[in-house]
């Protein structure tokens, strides 16, 4: 990984350089200055998902669900808890496919919950069900070959 890498702000939206070997030290947005990582999945929605899918430099683990879902209601614990495992190294994230109909149509979520891994914009892996919070850290981290 290079020394220095661009991480969205879940608050603003903007884009922050920061350096790679401090990421996990509680780097502050350099517009809003709250704190870049929160242990917390983000909301995206059809206006940010593509600015922090595309513009991220560490991968993004996104949870496409419905609210009127019960594995997804299920799982929104593990998967928060699962975002304070895996950040800095990974953001997680969560897209509600009823407020956000365009991008789920756009990677065509059929089921839900389902989980994709993006890296550098692009969907590298896809997992459809619910999973524990142990299930989802290890299957990201087989995806992405860290441990």
């Amino acid at each position: 990984m290079s020394e220095t890498c661009h991480i969205v702000c879940p608050h603003c939206d903007a884009v922050n350089r920061l350096p790679t070997a401090k990421l996990g030290a509680g780097p502050r947005c350099g517009q809003c200055r709250k704190p870049v990582f929160a242990g917390e999945p983000v909301e995206l929605d059809d206006g940010n998902f593509h600015r922090h899918i595309e513009r991220s430099d560490i991968p993004v683990l996104v949870d496409f669900w419905a609210s009127w879902c019960g594995p997804c209601k299920m799982m929104a614990p593990a998967f928060r808890q699962a975002a304070g495992a895996l950040e800095p190294r990974v953001r997680l994230a969560k897209v509600n496919t009823e407020v956000a109909a365009a991008t789920a149509s756009r990677y065509n979520i059929r089921s839900i919950p389902t989980l994709i891994v993006f890296r550098g914009g692009r969907e590298v892996a896809r997992q459809p069900g619910a999973m524990s919070q142990a299930d989802i850290v290890r299957w990201t981290e087989s995806v992405l070959g860290a441990g």
